[in-house]
């Protein structure tokens, strides 16, 4: 297998994955929550993003094909729901919501399935670079290595979600809540991003 592209492969999955970006997300979501729910969140997000992008990396775009939704289509509802995300981080409804709830594991809201998982690890970006380096793999071999360097990314996601207690006490109360209104912004126009490209892709968006 050729080493010049499996360090593509890795580099395009890290980027558009992006662990480090990803991390700041994963504690906003998860704030107020104890370490073992966190931990939890965490591998559950990572498991849950591992399964869909292997699913697309041996079935590509047949699995949305087959029942009948375009890749534009997923970009679209995957930016409106992320927006809603964004909207709630923004107004504090989620933390507002956690003071009116018992410490207890169940009460814990989880993100680990939306929006963690699915769209900010498996998205339409990593969905799409999955189908296209698998694609571009030669034999198994080709796509053992493709899955592998998949693995190492989702492994590097995972260790910084485990690291974010420590971010979290750095930062303290203050620059998470600063941090939290920053990321709900950033989510906001990511998904109108999602939005457009969805739009643009039906040729409906210049």
């Amino acid at each position: 297998m050729d080493s010049a592209f499996l360090i593509t492969a890795f580099a395009t999955l890290f980027v558009v994955i992006d662990p480090i970006g990803l991390t700041p997300i994963f504690i906003a979501l998860t704030a107020d929550t104890d370490t073992a729910h966190r931990r939890s969140v965490a591998i559950r997000s990572c498991v849950i993003g591992a399964g869909v992008l292997f699913l697309f990396a041996f079935l590509g775009e047949s699995v949305l094909g087959f029942i009948g939704i375009s890749m534009p289509a997923f970009r679209i509802a995957g930016g409106i729901l992320l927006f809603l995300t964004a909207l709630e981080m923004l107004f504090e409804r989620r933390s507002k919501r956690r003071e009116d709830q018992a410490g207890a594991e169940a009460d814990y809201p989880d993100p680990s399935v939306f929006p963690i998982a699915i769209p900010l690890i498996a998205g339409p970006g990593a969905i799409a670079s999955v189908i296209l380096l698998t694609g571009q793999a030669e034999g198994a071999v080709g796509m053992a290595s493709v899955l592998g360097v998949l693995i190492a990314v989702l492994a590097i996601v995972l260790m910084f979600f485990f690291s974010a207690g420590l971010i979290e006490r750095a930062m303290g109360k203050t620059g998470i809540t600063v941090v939290t209104r920053l990321l709900g912004m950033l989510l906001a126009a990511l998904s109108v991003q999602f939005v457009l490209d969805g739009l643009r892709a039906f040729g409906l968006a210049g």
